[in-house]
């Protein structure tokens, strides 16, 4: 624990990314990833850009960032920023979707996992109208998020659909989805940059924090923090030599 405290340390002051893990007969055989989206596959919180063109993006960025650095709870901000969005026309999401910003390596990183065979999810505190644009766009396996209600007329109502996914949540999902596809638990990766992912982090096998909040950093055992999305392939044991 000590050695790894001192890399760690070496590896913030040289800006290097270190991986430890266990080496057992899963830490080759991951068969299944899930994903935060906003701020990890996408460079952008999509409930600010919304807040933004409804004119009230200070006041929800600041509960977003209070939510994401856990000084608040996540179910709570989540209610407070989706009732100021109320009127706002469904156009204006389609306008967003279509300019998402995405992560430096994301592209390849999915064509990787893709082509060999990974099980991919997208489990999100954000929304399900994004993450199915991203599904289409990489053919993602499963993507569970929060619906956003739209009224007869096009505009947000202020109101949500469902259940809030909140860290709990991405937690249950992960174990679920591994269930389903009949994956051990030990051959999961979860990879997130918020407060509300730490749960999916610890309950994988391999938790990676994101270019991620401190909190994060400091409480998941494995971080990507000078690179793009693609250094994921490293820590489960790709070479270049085997992607180019």
């Amino acid at each position: 624990d000590a050695m790894q405290a001192s890399l760690m340390q070496l590896s913030h002051t040289m800006q290097m990314d270190f991986s430890f893990q266990e080496d057992n007969m899963f830490r080759r055989m991951r068969r299944l990833i899930c994903f935060d989206m906003d701020s990890t596959l996408i460079q952008t919180e999509c409930i600010d850009e919304l807040a933004m063109r409804a004119g009230v993006g200070d006041k929800v960025k600041e509960i977003t960032a209070r939510a994401m650095r856990g000084e608040i709870d996540f179910k709570q901000s989540f209610t407070e920023r989706v009732a100021l969005l109320k009127g706002l026309d469904v156009s204006v999401m389609k306008e967003i979707a279509e300019n998402l910003p995405i992560t430096e390596g994301a592209d390849r990183l999915m064509s990787v996992l893709k082509r060999c065979g990974y099980k991919i999810a997208i489990l999100s505190g954000g929304f399900t109208f994004f993450g199915e644009y991203l599904q289409k766009r990489w053919g993602i396996d499963y993507v569970y998020a929060n619906e956003l209600e739209i009224d007869e007329n096009g505009k947000l109502t202020g109101h949500y659909i469902g259940d809030v996914v909140d860290g709990q949540r991405k937690r249950e999902l992960l174990r679920l989805i591994s269930q389903v596809e009949k994956v051990n638990i030990a051959q999961t990766i979860a990879v997130g940059d918020g407060a509300n992912d730490l749960p999916m982090l610890s309950e994988s096998g391999l938790g990676i924090a994101f270019h991620a909040k401190p909190r994060v950093v400091a409480n998941a055992e494995q971080s990507i923090n000078t690179i793009g999305l693609d250094g994921v392939l490293y820590f489960l044991g790709f070479k270049d030599s085997y992607l180019d």
